[in-house]
C-alpha cells in the first residue's frame, strides 16, 4: 500500500469520480490511475466504488470509511511536510553519492566544483562501484542520490532521470595498426584484436558483448577493469584493444582516441534517489547541475510516476551527447 494510491483516490473523490479528470490534475495517465486504485482495492480485498462499466457510479459504504482514513492520512503527510520545510532550506549538511570511477573521475568534477562554490558547508561523500554494487548500496539505504548507466532494473523502486547519453570510444597505442587507418575500427577488425574494457556485470548481458553476438562475432576480452584509467595503462603495455567510455577517451600524447560511435548501442547514464528521500534545496542545485532539464518542478512529477518508462516520458528535450574528452556535443535530432 503506498501514499500514491491514497492521494489518487482523493483525487479521484474530489473530481466527481471520473478518472481522467482526476489523471490530468496528477499530470499521469488514465489507465496508471486505474490501475492503481485496482491495486488498492485487490490489497485491501474491498469494493471503493460502485462501477457501471468502465464508470464509477458511487462510494460503498467501506469506500467511505477508507476515504475518511485517506484523509487524515494525507493530513498528517502534510503535517510531516511542514516540519521538513525547515530542513529543506537549510545550508549545511552531506550529500552522499554513489557513482562509477568514469562519473566520478570524468563527468563529476565540474559539477562538484560549481556545486560547492555555493554550498560550501555541505560535505559530499562519494563511494565507487559497479552498478551491482550501487544497487547494494541503494538496498541498504547507504547514499542519496546514484548515478550510473544502464542497470535500471537493479533499482526498481529508485526514481531514475535520464541525464545524457554516450558511445563508446577505442583506444590503441600510436604505432598500433588501427591508428594507422585514419578511421574507426569495424566490429570485424576489433574481434581480430585482443580487447581491454570495463567489468561486465554479471546480473545482465553486456550491450558490447550483445553487438559482437549479434554481428555473428566472438570478441577477444583480454583484461576488464573497473577503472578506465587502469584500463589505459594496460593498453599502453600492449595487452589490447581499449573499449572505454566517450567521457573518458581523453589520452596522453602515446594513446590515440578513435570514435565507436554506431559499433556499439548509445547508453543512457541517468541520476537515481529512493521515493522516500527528504530533499534539500541544494540536491536539487546538484541535480540541475548535473543535467539542467531536471528542474525541481519536474523532478516532483518523476517522483509522482508509477515507473523507469512514465520518468522518461517527462523528458521534453533530446538528452545532450558527451562526447570524447567529456565535451558535450548538441543534441541531436
Amino acid at each position: 500500500m503506498r501514499l500514491r494510491q491514497f492521494t489518487i483516490l482523493l483525487a479521484i473523490v474530489e473530481n466527481g469520480l471520473n478518472i481522467t479528470a482526476a489523471a490530468e490534475k496528477l499530470f499521469t495517465s488514465q489507465p496508471g490511475v486505474s490501475k492503481q486504485l485496482k491495486l488498492l482495492e485487490e490489497e485491501l480485498g474491498l469494493r471503493i466504488f460502485i462501477r457501471k462499466g468502465k464508470s464509477l457510479e458511487g462510494i460503498t459504504p467501506e469506500g467511505e470509511e477508507v476515504i475518511r482514513r485517506a484523509r487524515n492520512i494525507i493530513a498528517e503527510v502534510a503535517v510531516v511536510k511542514g516540519m521538513s520545510r525547515k530542513r529543506y532550506r537549510e545550508e549545511g549538511g552531506t550529500l552522499a553519492i554513489a557513482t562509477t570511477h568514469t562519473q566520478a573521475r570524468y563527468v563529476l568534477p565540474d559539477v562538484v566544483t560549481k556545486f560547492r562554490e555555493r554550498y560550501p558547508d555541505v560535505r559530499l561523500d562519494m563511494h565507487q562501484g559497479t552498478s551491482e554494487q550501487i544497487a547494494d548500496m541503494a538496498v541498504g539505504h547507504e547514499m542519496d542520490f546514484a548515478i550510473a548507466t544502464g542497470s535500471e532494473t537493479l533499482f526498481p523502486d529508485w526514481v531514475l532521470l535520464p541525464c545524457y547519453r554516450w558511445d563508446r570510444s577505442i583506444i590503441v597505442p600510436r604505432d598500433h595498426p588501427l591508428a594507422g587507418t585514419g578511421r574507426p575500427p569495424t566490429l570485424e577488425e576489433l574481434a581480430q584484436h585482443p580487447l581491454v574494457t570495463y567489468t561486465f556485470s554479471t546480473r545482465h548481458e553486456s550491450s558490447l558483448l550483445k553487438a559482437f553476438r549479434e554481428a555473428g562475432l566472438t570478441p577477444n576480452v583480454a583484461f576488464t577493469a573497473r577503472d578506465a584509467d587502469v584500463i589505459k595503462t594496460y593498453v599502453r603495455m600492449g595487452l589490447g584493444v581499449g573499449v572505454v567510455a566517450s567521457m573518458a577517451s581523453g589520452c596522453d600524447e602515446d594513446l590515440v582516441a578513435m570514435d565507436g560511435e554506431g559499433l556499439f548501442p548509445r547508453l543512457t547514464t541517468w541520476l537515481g534517489f529512493p521515493r522516500e528521500l527528504v530533499w534539500r534545496q541544494w540536491m536539487y542545485e546538484f541535480v540541475e547541475l548535473f543535467a539542467p532539464h531536471w528542474t525541481q518542478a519536474r523532478i516532483g512529477r518523476a517522483v509522482e510516476c508509477d515507473n523507469h518508462e512514465q520518468v522518461a516520458s517527462l523528458v521534453t528535450v533530446d538528452l545532450p551527447l558527451r562526447g570524447i574528452g567529456n565535451g558535450v556535443a548538441a543534441a541531436e535530432d
